[in-house]
Order: C-alpha cells, then sequence, then structure tokens
C-alpha cells in the first residue's frame, strides 16, 4: 500500500522521535484526548525568545519572536505519526511548524509558529480554560469527527 506524502512526511517526524512545545490550547490534557484519544507524555517548557500572543478574533494564541519574552508551555512526547498528521491537520494555515530551540535543553523541540498579525497583549491560558475551554473542546470533539468520517470515506470505509 502506498503512503501520502503527508503520511511518509509525519512517519519521518515521528521516528526521529521530535517532540512538540504546546503553549497555547494543545497544552491542556483535554483537548488532546478529543484529537488523538490520549494525552502524551507532557512535561514543562519553557521557549526563551519567544511570546504566546493573543489573536485578534480568536479564542487560541500564537508563538511569536519576541527577544526578551519567555514562552510557557509544556513539551509533549511520544507522538505516532498518525498523531502529529491530526494535530497539523487541526492547526490554521497561519501556522508554520519548525524547530525552536528550548530551555534547558540541548535539543529542539518542534512548535507551531504564527505567522499573522497579533495582538499587542499574551494570551492567557487561565482566562482560556475559564471562559472559552469547554467551548472549545466540544468544537475540536467535532472537527475530529468530520477527520475521522472523511478519512473513513476516503479509505473506503463505511
Amino acid at each position: 500500500m502506498n503512503q501520502s506524502p503527508s503520511i511518509r512526511r509525519w512517519n519521518a517526524v515521528a521516528a526521529q522521535n521530535y517532540s512538540l512545545f504546546a503553549y497555547g490550547t494543545l497544552q491542556f490534557p483535554e483537548v488532546l484526548e478529543v484529537l488523538i484519544g490520549r494525552v502524551p507524555q507532557r512535561a514543562t517548557a519553557t521557549a526563551p525568545g519567544w511570546r504566546v500572543a493573543a489573536l485578534p478574533g480568536r479564542v487560541y494564541p500564537g508563538l511569536v519572536a519576541e527577544p526578551n519574552a519567555l514562552a510557557r508551555g509544556v513539551l509533549l512526547s511520544g507522538l505516532t505519526a498518525g498523531e502529529w498528521e491530526i494535530l497539523d491537520a487541526f492547526e490554521d494555515d497561519e501556522y508554520d511548524l519548525r524547530p525552536i530551540q528550548l530551555a534547558d535543553s540541548a535539543d529542539p523541540a518542534w512548535t507551531y509558529v504564527w505567522t499573522a498579525p497579533v495582538a499587542q497583549e499574551d494570551w492567557r491560558p487561565d482566562h482560556f480554560a475559564i471562559h472559552h475551554l469547554p467551548h472549545f473542546i466540544t468544537h475540536s470533539a467535532e472537527w475530529r469527527h468530520r477527520l475521522k468520517m472523511w478519512s473513513d470515506r476516503q479509505n473506503g470505509d463505511h
């Protein structure tokens, strides 16, 4: 069976055992559970020289370079190629997946860097958890269900 180019790419990423620095909604275990069906190994992490910025009109953030800032998040490890593919499909087109250096780590981690305009204020995970998380989980579960239905149709499953 031939694999699509994106499957081969994520197999290569997973084979290298790359970790994902999650600084926004993907740092919430409930969101990971509905998207990939489990919560991978997580460790607190920081990225010097990066800021977790609020995005105009959106409840999720974007990571942008800022010399004197420190982005806080979690490092997700042990993701499979299929999980990488799901998470990549979930992210907007304005994100660019690229490696960045984290504090206290010799190895870079991959993360989604925002490439469009941002707000001046920082994104606040505590505010998101209180005001947006339940609706975001519902929205994420619906998105995942649609993706599975589409995938099943592509594979001839009924």
